[in-house]
């Protein structure tokens, strides 16, 4: 399996990771369960291992999609700078869990703020991965880059250069 290949597969963990841990512990917070928002600090730190794995086979796979006719080295540029801020966000989550996870054993009185503060971080972490899965889309799929998705009337969509 190449780094393109790894990276292709492991970009969508960070997006999808993190916004079930969201889910997770949110629920954790609603129910007061100490176990489910473990269960979340567990998936967002697989989800920062994810964003790790993604961001040091992205040069890999940019070697090899550069060389595709039609590629813009410009969008390319654009998914690799806000991939940086992916792994910072997503490194920071998953650290700030794994303290959770030891603080929440022998620190019962943080758990709560804890959980707050790791939600903010981790909805601050979805939305930079998924709009840096946005731009590394639209290195290849064409029909997000043209602008080209049917609407709901069966025309085209609005073309943007977002």
């Amino acid at each position: 399996m190449s780094q393109t290949h790894l990276h292709l597969i492991v970009t969508h963990l960070p997006v999808f990771g993190s916004i079930l841990g969201v889910l997770v512990l949110g629920y954790g917070l609603w129910v007061k369960s100490n176990q489910t928002k473990s269960a979340a600090y567990f998936l967002f730190i697989i989800s920062a291992i994810g964003a790790s794995i993604s961001y040091l086979t992205g040069e890999g796979a940019e070697d090899t999609v550069e060389k595709l006719q039609g590629v813009s080295k410009t969008m390319i540029e654009r998914h690799e700078d806000s991939a940086i801020y992916v792994l910072i966000s997503f490194i920071v989550l998953g650290v700030i869990s794994m303290t959770a996870l030891v603080a929440n054993r022998y620190k019962p009185s943080l758990i709560r703020p804890t959980s707050i503060i790791i939600l903010v971080l981790s909805l601050l972490s979805f939305g930079l991965a998924t709009r840096t899965g946005y731009l590394g889309g639209r290195i290849r799929h064409t029909e997000i880059s043209t602008g080209a998705v049917q609407n709901n009337t069966g025309g085209e969509g609005k073309q943007t250069d977002d």
